[in-house]
């Protein structure tokens, strides 16, 4: 039972990494020109609103985290009542790292961020909470005016950004045991697979942390 809990807490957990390339590649649109920024980021935001695929992919998506955290949950309690750990393939020589010992407490920093990252962005925009959100010229929701309005809050900026240090240790340990429990591992392809996760996860970090600090020091010259 362990270790099918660990082949879903794999699968989902690939599966958000997925999601954040992707979240990633359409925040990176912040950084352009603000003329250019504001009306790509509103027709890029307006899209995912409105294409029925990505819809469908939303609930996977929101699935994919209740479970993910459920799984996370269960993982966790279950490994600190017992020692051992069910992989496909299991390094003996693997050193126990505090990002290992403490990826419950990480994911639970990670999932407060989530909350207040989508009662910041996510209810506001769906659910209406809050002020209403303004109109850009091609009659798109103004996204990229409250995403930079939230941005010019120096307490948000430091809070989302530090944040993004959990969520890369989070990401690096968690995609490498992902790929051991998915068996992906062989001893040849150990450095590199390790190698993978790790440019991964600070590929992810310095991608989304940089962003506010970018928006933050523009909006202030």
């Amino acid at each position: 039972m362990l270790f099918f809990r660990k082949y879903i807490l794999a699968f989902t957990g690939l599966f958000l990494c997925l999601f954040l390339i992707v979240h990633l590649g359409g925040n990176l649109i912040l950084l352009l020109p603000k003329f250019h920024a504001q009306s790509l980021y509103n027709l890029y935001s307006h899209t995912l609103a409105e294409n029925l695929l990505i819809k469908v992919v939303s609930i996977f998506l929101y699935l994919a985290i209740l479970i993910h955290t459920y799984m996370a949950v269960r993982v966790t309690i279950k490994n600190s009542r017992s020692q051992g750990v069910d992989y496909a393939f299991k390094d003996n020589s693997e050193v126990t790292t505090w990002t290992s010992q403490n990826m419950g407490l990480l994911g639970f920093i990670i999932l407060i961020f989530i909350v207040v990252h989508m009662g910041n962005f996510w209810a506001r925009v769906k659910l209406g909470f809050g002020q209403s959100i303004p109109i850009d010229s091609s009659g798109h929701k103004d996204i990229y005016l409250i995403t930079t309005q939230l941005f010019k809050n120096p307490f948000y900026v430091i809070f989302y950004s530090l944040l993004m240090i959990p969520l890369g240790a989070h990401i690096n340990h968690g995609l490498s045991s992902a790929f051991k429990t998915l068996g992906f591992y062989r001893l040849k392809h150990i450095q590199v697979l390790d190698k993978c996760s790790r440019f991964f996860s600070l590929i992810i970090t310095f991608g989304f942390a940089i962003i506010p600090i970018v928006i933050f020091i523009r909006e202030k010259l």
